[in-house]
C-alpha cells in the first residue's frame, strides 16, 4: 500500500478516536455536581432570578424585557417615567423569579436525593417531577408576563429600535399597541396602557 496513504488512514483514525469516546461519555465529570441535573452556573442563575432563555418566546417576537430595556435606556431615549416604570417591573420581576428559582434548586435536589440514596419509587418520582414540572411552568409564566408588561410601556418606535440594538432580523408589529404617541384600546384581561407615559418626562 503507498506509504502516503497509510500515514493519511492512520491520522485520520487518530483524530476520530478522542471525537467518538466523547460522543458515548457526554455526561462523563457531571457525577461530581451536587445537583446532577442543574450546573453551577444554573443554580447561579435561579438565584440571581436571571432569564436563562425562558422568555425567548418573548424577546424574539418583539416583546423586550424590563432589564435590557434598562440596559438601553439612553439609547432608546426613555422618558423618566418610561425609566421608573422599568425599574419598577425589573424588581418585581427579581421579586418574583428568585423564590421560583430556589424552590427550583430544592426540589431538583430533593430528587437527586431520592435517587442517590435508593429509596425513589413510581409513585413518589411522579410527584417530585409533577412539582419541578409546576415551578419551572411558574418560572417562565413569571419572565414572559414582564416582557408583556414592558412592551406595554414602549413606543412602537422604541421597540423597533430594541430590536435592532439587539440584532433581530425583522421589525417587530404591535398593531394593538402602542403606536407612535397614541394609546391602545384598553382590554379588561390586560394591564393598562402605559403609552402616555413616552417622552413625558
Amino acid at each position: 500500500m503507498n506509504p502516503l496513504l497509510v500515514l493519511v488512514l492512520l491520522t485520520i483514525a487518530l483524530s476520530a478516536t478522542p471525537s467518538a469516546a466523547q460522543s458515548q461519555q457526554p455526561y462523563a465529570g457531571l457525577e461530581g455536581r451536587s445537583i446532577k441535573a442543574l450546573s453551577e452556573q444554573q443554580i447561579a442563575d435561579l438565584r440571581a432570578g436571571r432569564g436563562m432563555g425562558l422568555a425567548l418566546a418573548a424577546e424574539l417576537n418583539g416583546y423586550p424585557g424590563p432589564m435590557h430595556v434598562l440596559e438601553m435606556a439612553d439609547a432608546l431615549d426613555l422618558s423618566d417615567q418610561q425609566r421608573a416604570k422599568m425599574q419598577e417591573l425589573f424588581t418585581a420581576m427579581k421579586a418574583e423569579a428568585i423564590p421560583l428559582g430556589e424552590r427550583l434548586i430544592t426540589q431538583e435536589a430533593e430528587l437527586d436525593k431520592a435517587f442517590a440514596g435508593k429509596t425513589i419509587t413510581a409513585a413518589t418520582l411522579a410527584v417530585s417531577t409533577e412539582a419541578i414540572g409546576a415551578t419551572n411552568a411558574a418560572l417562565r409564566q413569571a419572565h414572559l408576563k414582564y416582557h408583556l408588561l414592558t412592551v406595554e410601556a414602549l413606543t412602537q418606535a422604541q421597540v423597533q429600535r430594541y430590536a435592532e440594538i439587539r440584532g433581530y432580523k425583522g421589525g417587530p408589529q404591535h398593531p394593538r399597541r402602542c403606536n407612535s404617541r397614541r394609546a391602545a384600546p384598553q382590554l379588561r384581561i390586560r394591564p393598562p396602557s402605559f403609552c402616555g407615559l413616552a417622552r413625558s418626562g
